[in-house]
């Protein structure tokens, strides 16, 4: 039986970018891209978006671009911790029991790929729900920023239980290889559980968040959508993505 869970949307954002600090303000098709971000949100149409800012200049930006902005602590060790902080302020009653965890880097996300982590979410009993998309160049198998996930998905079917996540080529044998694309839908109470833990060893090792979840009993399944999405990280993505805009 599928479930119906009441969801929010939260778009974590922060100035400090390693590789491309300011990030969140870069201009895309005239609007900063963190409200480009809050656009594609909102179009997907599933529930209430906010903004978990870690710095005033960005809740500027979002509510004057009529969004709702939630100041949270600057110093979170993640942006999973800095959603939490922002669901709990912005809903102290708990009238929401699921939450979308957003990057705020995916200007040109299609809003169905939202929905399809909501889906997932709701379709199994899982904790954590995410989204995987085929790999079809071979090249991102050996690529170490390339995340893969491990998922038992029969043929045909559009939801699957992820069973591990590395940054090298897995599982073995023939058959189609996955890329992660890093949303989520957590149950609300999953996402306090997961904020509690400390971090795992094999998630230190292989520098993915996920398998703190994994390591500790906590179910993800993940939904297949056809693209990934195009990622902002450096000054040539952003270039990438502006291009994208001007043609559209």
């Amino acid at each position: 039986m599928v479930e119906t869970l009441n969801p929010v949307v939260v778009i974590p954002a922060r100035m400090a970018s390693t590789r491309l600090p300011g990030k969140p303000l870069a201009d895309i098709g005239g609007k900063p891209m963190i409200v480009q971000v809050l656009d594609r949100a909102r179009e997907a149409d599933i529930g209430p978006v906010i903004v978990a800012c870690a710095e005033e200049a960005i809740a500027n930006a979002v509510r004057q671009a009529g969004g709702v902005a939630i100041l949270t602590r600057p110093d979170h060790p993640s942006g999973s911790d800095r959603v939490f902080e922002a669901v709990e302020k912005f809903d102290p009653d708990q009238k929401y029991d699921a939450v979308i965890n957003l990057q705020g880097d995916l200007p040109a996300l299609d809003p169905k790929a939202v929905k399809a982590s909501l889906a997932a979410l709701e379709s199994h009993n899982a904790d954590i729900a995410t989204l995987v998309a085929e790999i079809v160049d071979p090249l991102e198998l050996e690529d170490e920023n390339a995340v893969k996930a491990v998922v038992s998905l029969e043929d045909g079917a559009q939801f699957g239980r992820a069973l591990w996540f590395s940054r090298l080529k897995a599982p073995w044998g023939p058959g189609p290889h996955f890329h992660h694309i890093g949303i989520y839908a957590y149950r609300r109470t999953s996402l306090k559980k997961f904020i509690s833990l400390p971090p795992s060893p094999l998630e230190k090792r292989e520098k993915l968040e996920q398998l703190r979840a994994l390591e500790a009993g906590m179910r993800i399944d993940a939904a297949l959508v056809d693209t990934v999405p195009l990622g902002v990280d450096t000054p040539q993505d952003l270039q990438r993505i502006r291009d994208m805009f001007n043609q559209l």
